[in-house]
């Protein structure tokens, strides 16, 4: 792992960490995959953990069965959590996690809008707890992709063309009009969704008129990118200030493309850890995460994912998107690259709560007048 010479130091006082998962999005079901490999790793000597599940249409609640579960060991946790439970209010469930006598970090393991894109973390911000992840503006920025890669274009991160338009803007010419500018096939995503829900890929103009309309069930706005031959490498980072980045991995989809079947439901695609690239690539593409990462203001961790193109133009690493609450499970590639890069899964759980505190704390000194 690249890095400053930071090492993992929670503090020996036991802290009270809440574990949200669920969620409105379409990825709720990705994050109480996540939030159960979470539970199993979080020491009990070092945390209190309550987990709390958001269900899919917006209500709070004690994940009772997490809990009980827990007391007899991460090897009594179901496979998936659920998110069944006492209902709670939000407001009087933040009120009391500020009010323990521990130190309390949020853990936000929502994936997708409602979750990952600012929302939950103002909410957080107004309650005035500790939270892991980036805050309201590098969630909000890094989850909706139009405005990430104008960000991203403003400092000179290479990408690959695309345009960005909302459904008001959009006109019976306007699938010939992309299809001349930016070839086919190209790929059709909403602009506020992860783990390739919504995408698709078009090889003419009439799949890329219905992939538009495929995409607008999902966001009002709408991203179209050309068509990129090359290799998916990814990136782990992890930090505040200072981040450090890990060795990068490389993903072999076994779809077309690395959908969400091909993700969560085929399991055909492939990971190799650490990416065969020479030292000269590995540099570069690491260099390029940490400056995405800093353009885009992410705080505590992002899985920071690029095109290699090799042919054709042959423009090197073109950064496809940034996700700042990545999966989560053992078999993540976010993980599997720290643990390549010298932490345990453990060690990068208690990371990021410290980081969590860390920035907490700096964000409470510069609010205070």
């Amino acid at each position: 792992m690249v890095s400053n010479g930071t090492v993992v130091d929670v503090s020996s006082e036991r802290i009270h960490l809440v574990v949200l998962f669920g969620g409105q999005s379409a990825e709720h079901d990705v994050s109480r995959t996540t939030a159960t490999h979470v539970l199993a790793a979080a020491d009990p000597q070092k945390y209190r953990v309550t987990p709390i599940g958001i269900s899919t249409n917006g209500e709070w609640a004690l994940a009772t069965e997490a809990a009980e579960a827990l007391e007899h060991g991460p090897a009594a946790l179901p496979s998936q959590l659920d998110t069944s439970g006492d209902r709670l209010s939000p407001s009087v469930m933040l009120g009391e996690a500020a009010d323990q006598p521990e130190r309390t970090v949020v853990l936000p393991l929502l994936h997708g809008p409602m979750g990952e894109d600012g929302t939950v973390q103002g909410l957080l911000e107004l309650a005035n707890v500790a939270y892991v992840g980036s805050g309201v503006l590098g969630s909000a920025v890094a989850m909706d992709k139009a405005m990430a890669k104008q960000v991203l274009t403003a400092a000179d991160i290479p990408q690959a063309r695309y345009r960005a338009f909302a459904e008001h803007e959009i006109n019976p010419g306007l699938p010939n009009e992309l299809a001349d500018e930016l070839g086919l096939p190209c790929f059709v995503k909403p602009a506020n969704m992860g783990s390739s829900v919504g995408v698709t890929k078009a090889h003419t103009v009439e799949e890329l008129r219905a992939a538009i309309d495929f995409a607008l069930t999902y966001d009002e706005w709408i991203v179209v990118e050309e068509g990129i031959i090359g290799r998916e490498i990814e990136i782990a980072v992890i930090g505040n200030n200072d981040p450090v980045v890990s060795v990068p991995g490389e993903i072999v989809p076994g779809d077309e493309f690395y959908s969400y079947d091909d993700k969560y439901i085929n399991d055909a695609s492939t990971g190799v850890i650490p990416a065969p690239l020479t030292p000269e690539q590995t540099a570069d593409v690491q260099a390029k995460a940490l400056a995405v990462y800093q353009a885009l203001r992410c705080d505590g961790l992002a899985r920071c994912d690029f095109f290699l193109e090799e042919d054709g133009p042959a423009r090197g690493f073109l950064c496809n998107e940034v996700n700042t609450m990545p999966g989560f499970t053992p078999i993540s590639m976010f993980p599997k690259m720290l643990i390549a890069s010298g932490m345990s899964y453990s060690d990068i759980i208690d990371r990021l709560v410290e980081l969590a505190l860390e920035r907490h704390g700096r964000r409470r000194r510069n609010t205070k007048h």
